[in-house]
């Protein structure tokens, strides 16, 4: 298999730290790794496969001469250099929220949609989604094939590690100062996360609805293919480190049943179901972090609804949510013959 020359574009942060360890978890096949980030970690050492590899700042010339740039550094990086990659002939798959709703710009969870990968080859960028999105898409792909989904009503309870590491750092630091009886201080969120819920996660919109919430609605539809589908969404931030938790509510054309819906989430890949009401078996992020599935249990019909069905969805925000859901791209560009 080629070796490839891969760069990683906010190799700092906390997805970009993750997409190193994944690299090396999967043998992603590299010839050369350039670990880029802003001049503030400039000195700064990332370990790859046993080695210390030196960061060095992003520039518009970063990319010559390689074959893929994984962006995890926010959506204003992503506009200003993503174009500079795809011009020194280096496909680019971008974590942020700088392309995902662009016509000509693929969309990609690949489990659900793998087929668009071969879109890519009209701006030569890949869009990474949202990170709830994917969570809760992935679980939702084989009911909507079976019984063809109309209405979904989400409700996340995402965990400080998609704000980043500094967020889940503002965690750590206010439980640490409520045992002491210290004062708790506020950086990060607009409120106190510790012992709290939040729910405002990014701006609001005219709407009333906030941009994360948005996100999902407008991100559902692209990767399902279907416009038509109606959804509304509640985000809402918890103090957990890591894993997003998403109740869904769901209405269908088919009726699915509590027994076909364990059926058919259990056959599909990527999805582990873990429900036992009587033992009380279900998921949760304590045990799902660090994992590269999205668990699902609490499936039950919905009693207020004829072809309703209720499930709740945990997956590790850092790795399916984000890093993991990067490199299965990468390496679905690999099986197609594309990189």
């Amino acid at each position: 298999m080629k070796a490839l020359r891969v760069a990683v574009v906010g190799a700092t942060g906390a997805v970009g730290q993750e997409m190193l360890r994944i690299l090396e978890e999967r043998n992603f096949p590299i010839g050369a790794l350039k670990p880029l980030a802003s001049s503030r970690s400039l000195g700064r050492m990332v370990r790859f496969k046993g080695e210390d590899i030196p960061v060095e700042v992003l520039e518009p010339s970063s990319f010559k001469g390689y074959d893929l740039a994984l962006f995890s550094a926010g959506a204003s990086v992503s506009k200003e250099f993503a174009p500079y990659a795809v011009s020194d002939g280096c496909l680019v798959i971008d974590n942020s929220s700088a392309f995902r709703l662009e016509e000509d710009i693929p969309l990609i969870v690949p489990e659900v949609n793998p087929h668009r990968i071969h879109d890519v080859r009209k701006r030569g960028i890949i869009a990474n989604p949202n990170c709830t999105t994917i969570i809760a898409v992935v679980p939702l792909k084989p009911l909507h094939d079976y019984g063809k989904i109309r209405r979904i009503v989400a409700a996340s309870y995402q965990a400080t590690s998609g704000a980043g590491a500094q967020a889940m750092r503002e965690l750590e630091e206010q439980v640490a100062a409520y045992v002491q009886g210290k004062p708790l201080e506020v950086k990060v969120f607009p409120y106190q996360i510790a012992f709290n819920l939040i729910p405002h996660i990014d701006v609001f919109l005219e709407n009333f609805y906030t941009k994360e919430e948005m996100k999902m609605v407008w991100e559902t539809r692209k990767i399902m293919e279907d416009q038509t589908i109606r959804v509304t969404a509640t985000c809402v931030r918890v103090p957990v480190f890591r894993a997003h938790s998403v109740a869904l509510n769901i209405e269908t054309e088919r009726k699915i049943t509590r027994e076909k819906a364990v059926e058919l989430l259990s056959n599909f890949p990527g999805v582990v179901v873990q429900d036992d009401p009587k033992n009380r078996v279900y998921p949760m992020p304590l045990f799902v972090a660090g994992k590269d599935e999205c668990y699902v249990g609490r499936v039950r019909e919905d009693i207020s609804l004829e072809h309703g069905l209720n499930l709740w969805v945990v997956g590790d925000q850092l790795r399916k949510g984000a890093a993991l859901n990067a490199i299965q791209i990468a390496e679905l560009l690999l099986r197609e013959g594309i990189l």
